[in-house]
């Protein structure tokens, strides 16, 4: 974790120098903060806070500095959002963004930064999901806290958040059989019991609660989860796997 210290501690640096007075604050949420952080399958994830909405040569600046920051991070590198303090409290959904990054985005900036710039801002119904990991186990690397800063996030917009992300595992799963496996759990653990789990605890949550017949295809995706080593699923098992948890979830609405 020295490492993974290291970069967030020059990545909150380098934010306050473009970001100036704008800045609120800059929060860590996902695996980082939930204590299942593995660099060779994990992305670190933020949400930087600023008063008002930024210019297009300020996010290029900031663009710049965060593709720079994924090259000795993790394999996943870092997804972040910068959002006006205005939707955090009181939480707006779905969630207006001023910029959004993720690796899969990379080769669009490089090709066209000003497009990119340009372009990459709206609402995205994922940030109530994040908003609510950082509202009970978020950690501010910079800025105001947490409590003063987000306020809370509707079970409902939370909800919708959550189930849009695994409405498809049906048809998905064979595509990406790890994330959606271990995301169907802890939506399931949240429907059933209002848990807010990483993955994770997830699964294990899952290896608890759903039947036996499961149990191996669930240990395979911790597995993968775990060591970053890809692994072979059954794909019969995987998508009865999704079918049951799909009706499950859905019975308990």
């Amino acid at each position: 974790m020295e490492e993974l210290e290291k970069l967030l501690s020059g990545f909150v640096r380098q934010t306050k120098e473009i970001l100036k007075d704008s800045l609120v604050g800059v929060y860590l949420h996902g695996s980082a903060v939930m204590g299942c952080f593995n660099p060779r399958k994990s992305d670190i994830d933020m949400i930087i806070v600023v008063e008002n909405s930024l210019t297009h040569a300020v996010k290029r600046e900031y663009m710049d500095m965060v593709v720079a920051a994924c090259g000795p991070g993790p394999a996943k590198g870092i997804e972040m959002s910068i959002v006006t303090a205005d939707v955090c409290d009181p939480f707006v959904y779905p969630t207006p963004f001023e910029l959004h990054f993720s690796v899969g985005h990379i080769d669009w900036y490089r090709k066209d930064p000003d497009d990119y710039v340009q372009k990459m801002r709206g609402t995205d119904k994922d940030l109530a999901g994040h908003f609510m990991i950082i509202k009970k186990r978020g950690r501010c690397l910079y800025g105001a806290p947490i409590d003063e800063v987000f306020g809370e996030v509707p079970s409902a917009d939370y909800w919708d958040s959550i189930w849009n992300d695994i409405a498809d595992a049906e048809d998905d799963i064979a595509e990406d059989t790890m994330y959606l496996t271990l995301n169907l759990a802890r939506v399931l653990a949240y429907r059933e019991e209002k848990l807010v789990l990483s993955k994770k605890e997830g699964g294990e949550w899952a290896l608890k609660n759903v039947p036996v017949r499961y149990s191996g295809h669930i240990k395979t995706a911790l597995l993968e989860y775990a060591e970053g080593a890809s692994r072979v699923y059954d794909a019969d098992t995987a998508r009865r796997y999704a079918g049951y948890m799909i009706e499950r979830i859905r019975a308990a609405r």
